[in-house]
């Protein structure tokens, strides 16, 4: 089998191309960069931008599977770009699957998909989408997602999967971000504190990757479905980010603030920063308040039952391995 990994070369792309290589697939990376570090793993790689047309259809040539986990992340940025990259490149690989013969996609979502303002516990992919948005990354992964799972039919089969929170060595997002903070003194509790949350250690995410690529087929119980990926057993947030920074020598998060007060400082901030124009993220927003105050764990019981999804790596030992890397990356 051959496989197109789109953004190969991210954290999660990169666990998963190089499983499919030990499996003995043929893969492809495609993203914007040149991926050194999968090309000299034998991999092959393809240096292009999903968002140009050409480029995706070019690369999905004599390809049996496409997994599609390039995304443009984060939670403040132009509507624009999100909706480029995360809306228009994932059009762009629907259509070059199609174009090319290719059977099957894998579309890699996110839970923030169903995150409007309102706690998320333990609900499974019956959970609709919200009315509303507050911020362009969930909003853009929502449309895309839906334009993939629209677009299973008889002919081709699609299936997309939301992991949550993934953590792991060589994360280059959220747990960085976190040390940085605590260290700074400028990492502060929102809410009571008692939120459980899903998180999924980077190689479960990966793995529920390739038994979707198994049991993905035309009229299979998986085409046309969303699916929740986690570590099946959340963490109650403030307490384990403190177990964390504690295993790393540094001090837990003592300044707390309520829910109430970091979503109107978010309100102003976002305000301001537009009118602004100031391109960086603001320390504080909605979206992001919300997420560190509020439940958000989710029932994986169907991805189990139907991609034979089984978190292998558990969190006390994917954690290990983070604090392990992380002490090693300082």
């Amino acid at each position: 089998m051959r496989v197109l990994v789109t953004g190969g070369g991210g954290f999660l792309g990169t666990r998963i191309c190089r499983m499919l290589q030990a499996r003995g697939e043929g893969v492809v990376a495609l993203g914007r960069n040149p991926y050194a570090h999968l090309a000299q793993a034998g991999i092959r790689t393809v240096q292009a931008d999903i968002r140009d047309p050409d480029a995706v259809r070019r690369a999905c040539k004599g390809v049996d599977l496409v997994i599609h986990s390039a995304a443009m992340p984060g939670i403040w940025g132009s509507r624009r770009l999100f909706w480029d990259t995360n809306v228009g490149g994932t059009r762009n690989v629907i259509l070059g699957c199609k174009t090319c013969g290719v059977a099957r996609l894998i579309y890699t979502s996110s839970p923030s998909v169903v995150f409007g303002n309102r706690a998320l516990a333990g609900v499974d992919e019956s959970q609709p989408y919200p009315s509303r948005y507050l911020a362009h990354y969930p909003a853009s992964k929502a449309a895309a997602e839906q334009m993939v799972l629209q677009a299973n039919g008889p002919a081709f089969a699609t299936v997309a999967l939301r992991p949550h929170l993934i953590f792991g060595p060589g994360d280059p997002h959220l747990f960085p971000r976190i040390v940085a903070r605590a260290k700074a003194g400028r990492l502060v509790q929102v809410g009571d504190g008692t939120n459980r949350v899903d998180v999924t250690y980077v190689a479960n995410a990966a793995e529920a990757h390739i038994r979707a690529a198994e049991a993905l087929a035309v009229g299979a119980p998986c085409a046309g479905r969303a699916y929740f990926i986690s570590q099946g057993e959340p963490v109650v947030l403030w307490p384990w980010l403190n177990e964390i920074l504690a295993a790393l020598g540094l001090r837990a998060v003592r300044r707390r603030v309520s829910h109430r007060t970091a979503r109107a400082v978010g309100h102003c901030l976002e305000a301001l920063y537009r009118v602004v124009g100031f391109r960086a993220e603001p320390p504080m927003t909605r979206f992001l308040a919300g997420q560190l105050a509020k439940p958000h764990y989710f029932c994986i019981d169907a991805a189990r039952r139907d991609l034979g999804y089984r978190p292998r790596v558990s969190t006390d030992e994917g954690v290990r391995q983070l604090v392990a890397w992380l002490k090693d990356a300082k």
